[in-house]
């Protein structure tokens, strides 16, 4: 987290007045869970002690003045009886869209002066965009002393990057930096939006290691894939493939595309999977944590095919040294990003050597490593 005395001395210096309003919303890494959230499915993902920072002030006016200390064309300003959609600079979308849709719901009486910045590589997969979204949501609310609670934030926040953004994201990062637990990962059913928690296993750190592979035809394949998840589902009979099983899965394999079929495959696997790891963590069972870990990599990698070599490279790297001490896999959309390793703490040096040694040798790429915690949510 930012320092707050040295954020509170740079909004003095842009708008010559001291804030006094201070809001932090984690950004999220996802255990496991990948592609189900649009299927209705599971998700298990922790807040992260990376996210973004708001120190504000409110207006007497309805101007809201930005300045973006991590961008060039760092400061907006816009009239919340006039939000329009920005094209020189994206980032501020983020907050007019969130703006605007707050508003459909709460009366606004007063605009801010905002400075903004966060840590959450961008990117990488970690969420920054909903990190963003939920510091806005978390920081207006308290200026209008507003009665909003986390699972509104989430979905006030993911309404804003669907419809205004024109990013097609499902529930989960948004509900997770809202609703985050420290020390804790969230077993979130993205269907009913109920969510429970469980310990992460003490003495165990979240690795994240960024492949730097850039996330190349994220969005075309992402299409593709929820596209082939849908005509599974519509061949099944059923409204979405939370509510198949294995059996119906192979019942119905003549009728499907090979491509169907395997990504079918895997959401359907990938469900089983969440759920068991939401149980292994709260018996901290190491060896079933790294099992179910490993299937889901082979499943994201054979049967829903979002994995790139680079990133088989990395996991298997982990995969060798950890053994049943932990568990690794990619996390996030694929085609790039990241890895989650859960390492025991003791692991963590030694594991960093081993993909500082193997990693850029066998791919060419440099990778980043963060060594994180699990945090506490802004509405939490």
């Amino acid at each position: 987290m930012t320092d707050k005395k040295l954020l509170a001395q740079q909004f003095e210096q842009y708008f010559d007045v001291m804030a006094d309003c201070f809001v932090h919303a984690p950004g999220r890494v996802n255990l496991i869970g990948e592609h189900t959230d649009y299927n209705g499915g599971f998700v298990l993902p922790a807040a992260i002690n990376f996210g973004t920072d708001i120190v504000a002030k409110a207006r007497e006016d309805r101007q809201v003045n930005v300045v973006a200390l991590d961008y060039a064309q760092q400061q907006a300003s816009f009239s919340l009886d006039d939000i329009q959609h920005d094209h020189a600079m994206g980032w501020s979308n983020y907050i007019r869209g969130v703006l605007l849709i707050l508003q459909k719901h709460f009366p606004l009486s007063k605009g801010a002066d905002l400075v903004v910045t966060g840590n959450v590589p961008q990117g990488a997969g970690l969420s920054s965009s909903a990190s963003f979204e939920i510091a806005i949501l978390k920081c207006f609310a308290e200026l209008n002393q507003l009665p909003l609670d986390g699972i509104q934030a989430a979905l006030l926040g993911q309404q804003a990057e669907n419809e205004f953004v024109g990013c097609s994201c499902g529930i989960m990062d948004q509900l997770i930096s809202a609703m985050g637990h420290k020390d804790q990962a969230m077993l979130l059913d993205c269907r009913s939006l109920q969510v429970e928690f469980t310990p992460i296993p003490p003495q165990h750190s979240l690795m994240i290691i960024n492949s730097n592979v850039k996330r190349g035809l994220v969005d075309s394949e992402y299409n593709l894939r929820r596209q082939q998840c849908e005509q599974a589902a519509k061949v099944m009979q059923v409204e979405l493939l939370r509510d198949a099983d294995m059996n119906m899965l192979v019942q119905h394999k003549s009728s499907l595309s090979r491509e169907a079929y395997l990504r079918a495959r895997h959401v359907i696997s990938e469900n089983d999977r969440t759920v068991a790891m939401f149980e292994a963590l709260k018996h901290a069972d190491m060896p079933r944590i790294s099992e179910l870990m490993r299937q889901s990599h082979l499943s994201m990698q054979e049967d829903f095919a979002i994995t790139v070599k680079p990133i088989d490279i990395l996991v298997d790297i982990i995969h060798a040294e950890l053994g049943e001490r932990g568990g690794v896999r990619m996390t996030g959309g694929g085609f790039g990003g990241c890895v989650i390793a859960l390492v025991p703490d003791d692991l963590v040096e030694s594991i960093q050597a081993t993909i500082e040694q193997q990693y850029q040798s066998q791919t060419g790429i440099k990778e980043s490593v963060f060594i994180c915690t699990a945090e506490q949510g802004a509405f939490a």
